[in-house]
């Protein structure tokens, strides 16, 4: 916990950056954390105890100064309020939000290494991130590590997790890679999972789904001699 002395001199974020102003090199970076957010937003969507922060700023006062944030490229952070004060965030800062910082963090690795494994590592160890994720699905042999990474913080350190999609436990949600046809292009991304390893579908998938069982029905209904086009009640 603060002091009432030190956090009253410490900065609102009404006065700090919402980032470091440092453009992404590639769409992925930004795209495919807000499809972890939209996922989230359907799956929690009657919970107001969570916040995902895409490319936003996380100020802390574990680093060398509480106005140079670390900025993930997505957070997690569960135990806040969705909306703080019924409006949206320009920035998170740890002091304004009961001193809870984010329980995940993911960084995906572009063609310019940005230190996901050495220094963000250590920033976020230091800032009590129980979960860090890296995501390198270009460049992992230049770096000599795994196309994707879970790390979990024990006894102060983190440790690479085993098994893919992984379960965070104390989240409630997996985490894991899938192959889909997204906007008509098939690509892989990073998606949730519940408690018993099943993935939570896009909005698309799920009306794919609907359409599907529809249409096979409609078929079924046409094989019986029934028009489903003239039941009753249509």
């Amino acid at each position: 916990m603060f002091s009432p002395d030190l956090k009253n001199a410490l900065p609102t974020t009404d006065e700090l950056p919402c980032s470091d102003d440092t453009p992404v090199d590639n769409e992925d970076q930004n795209f495919l954390p807000n499809i972890l957010l939209f996922l989230l937003n359907s799956i929690w969507a009657n919970r107001l105890d969570w916040y995902f922060g895409v490319d936003m700023g996380v100020y802390h006062t574990t680093g060398v100064n509480p106005r140079v944030p670390v900025v993930p490229d997505a957070f997690l952070s569960v135990g806040v309020e969705r909306k703080k004060g019924g409006k949206s965030r320009k920035s998170y800062a740890v002091w304004e939000e009961n001193e809870i910082v984010p329980i995940f963090t993911l960084e995906m690795v572009s063609h310019t290494p940005g230190g996901e494994y050495e220094e963000k590592l250590d920033i976020y160890r230091k800032l009590g991130v129980l979960y860090y994720v890296i995501y390198n699905p270009e460049f992992w042999r230049r770096d000599q590590h795994q196309p994707f990474e879970v790390y979990k913080l024990i006894d102060g350190n983190y440790q690479l997790q085993i098994g893919e999609p992984y379960l965070m436990a104390e989240v409630g949600l997996g985490i894991g890679r899938h192959q889909a046809v997204i906007a008509g292009i098939q690509q892989e991304f990073l998606c949730w999972y519940d408690e018993q390893g099943k993935r939570y579908l896009t909005d698309g998938e799920q009306a794919q789904q609907e359409r599907q069982r529809a249409e096979q029905l409609a078929q079924y209904l046409r094989s019986i001699g029934v028009d489903p086009n003239n039941l009753p009640g249509n």
